[in-house]
């Protein structure tokens, strides 16, 4: 997967915006205004984004890819580093996203919720 089509992924979600909150690299997405995706260091190879994940998936998904670890800087329970270099396809990564957007929405208030489909 490359960069652009993880942004594209990003931010085709609803609800969905992205910003620079910490330096000029490291671009985090959100939903509601709480962080579902962020993605470390401009030109970096391979591409690096943290994902949050339900904590019995996150065990998992370590296990089964070497290129899924314990998110980096975060709650390593919660959230996984995902480097996006070829060896988790595609649609996997599509679905680590969405998931991790899933996982971040459940956690808004009902009224936040319902805006993001009403708009």
């Amino acid at each position: 997967m490359t960069r652009k089509r993880m942004r594209n992924v990003c931010l085709s979600l609803p609800g969905a915006t992205s910003d620079f909150p910490f330096d000029e690299e490291t671009e985090a997405f959100r939903v509601g205004g709480k962080i579902f995706a962020l993605h470390f260091g401009g030109q970096k190879k391979p591409v690096e984004v943290n994902l949050k994940c339900d904590p019995g998936l996150a065990a998992d998904l370590r296990a089964a890819f070497p290129d899924i670890r314990p998110g980096w800087h975060m709650n390593h329970r919660h959230w996984n580093t995902v480097a996006f270099d070829g060896s988790v396809p595609d649609s996997k990564l599509e679905w680590l996203i969405r998931h991790s957007y899933e996982c971040v929405v459940a956690g808004l208030p009902r009224s936040a919720r319902s805006r993001l489909y009403l708009s």
